[in-house]
């Protein structure tokens, strides 16, 4: 089948190399030029494991091209699916879907034959019906269905999320549409993924309530942390004794600094949005915003308190930038507050992170950017852990102890265990414990 991605950002290039890998054509489409140049020359623009082979041995194949002419890229096309950006509006927090609509207004000018228009972005509820509005204005002899299709991609983990899917959610009532959607996910039948097909709309707003319920996982246990600290638990022990439970699941029961990235930050806020439109409060998610905006300074202050509660002219060295491991992405991530926090509050900072330093340098300043781990640590008179990257689970104590001028670790990720810390000589403050 020939599939059109629109947008080959994150999701439309993750999506459409894996389409591609699963033996249909796809064409990606993106009116970056510079983008797309550097896509054709096999350079990635996002940092994502596997991802550079997978997209290099499907242009090899033929399978997989990338090109700016959306006219090119959508005519013939038995599914166009539309991955563009849907950031928040500035002003209200509502999503800005006007790169979606954008999009539907060109595809009705492109398309050829019955087309499947899939919204494959994350959109509120009822966008599909004014993307079909549009559509049919622009165009009123097309012959389309509009289906959702929303992403469940894990930043890190994304090409096995998509090949190996819990689910796969379709949102459409047009038989013809159902079908084709079908067939270009026919592929993934041996790996008895299921699809669950239900209304457009229901699909819509599957995704922002499987958002928010993560971010619901992910805030309760960090205030169960909190409590924690208060009462002399560990969070580790709690969360193992609750996510044991099948009706819980062991998922997002991590304690941290707080949630950040692409989707939760973003999505949390637009279901808040949305649910004023139609008059349907959601407070426990309005509650989990405020909660985790304000863990963020939160564990600045932590790290702040850890080190006599006065770091004006001393220097923290700080491990990990990005919002989560395997990624370079530094949208809304806790370590921006966190280095925030402790500028403000007189510190310097120097950081280290394996692939976020240079989104890290357009988003945080007066940080000094360091080759590697130990480099940080040279002098300084604290090390903290912000994000859980596999290369600093196994730091060599003796040598960081020898590098700090002080003994001070706060392990914001809890990778490391406490006695066996304390046995090195260091003075350890966890999250939770």
């Amino acid at each position: 089948m020939k599939v059109t991605m629109i947008g080959s950002g994150y999701v439309g290039l993750v999506s459409g190399a894996c389409f591609a890998d699963f033996g249909h054509d796809v064409v990606c489409v993106d009116k970056d030029a510079a983008k797309i140049a550097a896509l054709e020359a096999g350079r990635i623009p996002i940092f994502e494991p596997g991802l550079d082979q997978l997209v290099a041995s499907n242009v090899a194949a033929g399978r997989l091209s990338f090109t700016t002419d959306i006219a090119a890229g959508v005519s013939g096309a038995d599914a166009v699916f539309i991955a563009v950006g849907t950031p928040s509006r500035r002003g209200d927090g509502h999503a800005d879907l006007s790169y979606v609509y954008a999009a539907a207004v060109e595809i009705a000018q492109a398309i050829t034959g019955f087309t499947v228009i899939v919204d494959k972005s994350t959109v509120p509820v009822g966008t599909g019906d004014e993307v079909e509005r549009i559509v049919r204005e622009a165009n009123p002899d097309a012959d389309f269905a509009v289906v959702s299709n929303p992403e469940f991609l894990r930043e890190g983990a994304a090409i096995d999320d998509f090949k190996r899917p819990d689910r796969i959610v379709i949102g459409g009532d047009d038989p013809r549409a159902l079908e084709v959607m079908r067939q270009v996910y026919r592929p993934l039948y041996l790996n008895r993924s299921p699809i669950v097909e239900m209304s457009r709309r229901g699909a819509e707003l599957t995704k922002y309530a499987a958002n928010a319920f993560l971010a619901v996982k992910i805030t309760f246990i960090n205030e169960i942390a909190d409590l924690c600290e208060k009462a002399g638990a560990d969070v580790q022990e709690v969360a193992r004794g609750i996510g044991l439970d099948n009706r819980i699941g062991a998922k997002f029961l991590h304690a941290g600094p707080g949630y950040g990235g692409s989707c939760f930050p973003k999505d949390t806020l637009a279901l808040l949005k949305t649910s004023q439109d139609y008059d349907a409060p959601q407070r426990i998610v309005e509650a989990v915003v405020a909660v985790n905006d304000n863990r963020k300074r939160a564990m600045g202050r932590k790290v702040i308190a850890a080190m006599g509660g006065d770091v004006r002219g001393k220097t923290v060295a700080v491990l990990g930038l990005t919002f989560k491991p395997n990624t370079d992405d530094m949208r809304d991530s806790p370590a921006i507050s966190v280095i925030q926090t402790l500028q403000d509050a007189g510190a310097t900072v120097r950081a280290y992170d394996p692939e976020g330093m240079e989104q890290a340098k357009r988003v945080l300043s007066e940080v000094d950017y360091c080759g590697n781990a130990y480099e940080t640590m040279e002098g300084a008179d604290a090390l903290v852990i912000v994000t859980e990257w596999d290369a600093f689970r196994a730091l060599d104590l003796e040598r960081v102890k020898g590098l700090l001028s002080q003994p001070i670790l706060v392990d914001l990720r809890n990778i490391y265990p406490r006695d066996m810390v304390e046995a090195a000589g260091f003075a350890y403050t966890g999250v939770g414990r």
